[in-house]
């Protein structure tokens, strides 16, 4: 009896005091932690996501992001079609169809200012806008020839012009338009959607040969709400758009960035100058074409990384972070011969997960900075007491609390920085390693005991 009692406790101690169990245990914790971690990160996700739901549901009532589209001119025309008897082939029916012919300017010239609001939903912001847009240009006299398609089946009186618009609550006063010297009155929908799904339109009766020689001039003001980004389709055979406002955020996306563009604490102007060359659709053409969609550009009123996007960044170097710490704790505990229990390691870990909980809280109601600053003393805090509770040591504890202090404000240096932070981080992790690997150069890992200290 009393030789297995022995062999049990030799066993019993050989689970106590051996690293490799240890390393083992502590490597488990570390994807058991994980589970709350990636808790988190959906917690993150979830609360994004109720923001870019709070965001469609103003932008729902005020107005969604705008496209513009135009001024395109089309005009319509008929096609003659045989229809043949199936019993006797000297017989058939003519079927005539209408079919549209575009034609695009060959200037569009749009100047305008944006001006930017913004609105709460909750706790949430959301950036709305007003804006003030002239758009002029030159068009020529429309030309069927080249489809050889007889004058007589043009239907000139038919022709109309089309503004498309994404969204056509965001207009706030009447639409006039300046056609070849004459006034009309823009009104909702467009006969076909070849080209435009959504917009304003007018009727302008064609008389070939009698307007200026081939060109025609047009131009009208409109005053337009959106949301979030205000974009524009490079119809122009040049195209040139020029755009002011006192927004300090800008970022300039789609097809074509702005040749010049300025950004101070007053606001930003930019401008487009692009010719039809860099476009794949043509000038004039029939029924629909490809490549229109794509080819829009403009600026979006841009909000710099918001807590979401940072809490998310920090809570990917979550698992970093835990390993780093419980590295901490190793080395003390080995190199001072402090018992600490795997249950206290975790205990520790999940403080650490806490700290994530805490700083996307915070940050929906304080500045990223001030949170992660609030976030981070307190669990280094309560990690800090609890780490003198267990080796009831001031020089580990300070020890302890001053590693801490170094970790988060590098975890904090990497989520401030967008363009360097893979940089500054891979070097972050080279130092550690090296100091760990300088540190432990000199331990006897075979004859090293770390609980023989109560």
């Amino acid at each position: 009896m009393s030789r297995k009692l022995t062999y049990y406790d030799k066993a019993n101690n050989w689970l106590k005091n051996s690293l490799s169990i240890r390393l083992i245990t502590i490597g488990i914790l570390i994807l058991l932690l994980l589970i709350p971690v990636t808790t988190v990160q959906n917690l993150i996700r979830e609360r994004e996501n109720r923001q870019r739901e709070a965001i469609e549901e103003v932008s729902s009532k005020w107005s969604n992001v705008q496209t513009i589209t135009g001024l395109i001119l089309t005009v319509p025309y008929t096609t003659h079609t045989r229809v043949y008897d199936a019993d006797n082939s000297d017989n058939y029916e003519l079927i005539n169809t209408t079919k549209y012919a575009h034609f695009l300017p060959d200037s569009l010239v749009i100047v305008g200012d944006i001006f930017p609001e913004m609105r709460y939903r909750g706790i949430y912001e959301v950036i709305i806008y007003k804006s003030d847009l002239n758009i002029s240009g030159t068009l020529s006299m429309p030309e069927f020839d080249e489809w050889k398609i007889e004058d007589e089946n043009v239907l000139w009186g038919d022709a109309f012009v089309a503004l498309g618009l994404t969204d056509l609550r965001g207009i706030q006063e009447n639409v006039s338009l300046q056609w070849d010297g004459t006034q009309y009155d823009l009104n909702p929908g467009v006969e076909s959607n070849d080209v435009i799904s959504s917009g304003i339109s007018s009727r302008i009766p064609i008389q070939k040969g009698l307007s200026n020689p081939g060109k025609l001039d047009y131009s009208l003001n409109i005053k337009l709400n959106g949301s979030s980004s205000l974009n524009f389709i490079p119809i122009g055979k040049s195209t040139s758009v020029t755009l002011n406002s006192t927004w300090k955020n800008p970022s300039f996306g789609g097809a074509f960035l702005p040749d010049k563009r300025e950004m101070d604490n007053d606001g930003f102007s930019a401008n487009w100058n692009i010719s039809h060359l860099n476009r794949p659709y043509p000038q004039s053409f029939r029924g629909e074409t490809n490549g229109v969609v794509e080819s829009a550009f403009g600026v979006e009123l841009f909000v710099p990384v918001d807590e979401y996007q940072k809490s998310m960044r920090s809570a990917k170097y979550a698992a970093l972070f835990i390993t780093l710490t419980f590295l901490v704790f190793f080395f003390i505990q080995i190199m001072n011969r402090i018992k600490i229990h795997p249950i206290q390691y975790f205990i520790v870990g999940l403080a650490l997960c806490v700290f994530y909980v805490l700083l996307i809280a915070i940050s929906e109601h304080l500045p990223f900075k001030i949170s992660y600053f609030l976030a981070s003393v307190s669990i280094i805090a309560m990690i800090t007491l609890y780490a003198k509770s267990i080796s009831k040591d001031n020089t580990i504890t300070k020890l302890i609390g001053l590693i801490l202090v170094i970790l988060y404000l590098f975890i904090f240096s990497i989520i401030q920085m967008q363009d360097y932070a893979l940089l500054v981080g891979s070097i972050g992790l080279f130092i550690v390693l090296g100091i760990i690997m300088y540190l432990s150069r000199k331990i006897d890992w075979y004859a090293v005991q770390p609980n023989t200290k109560s």
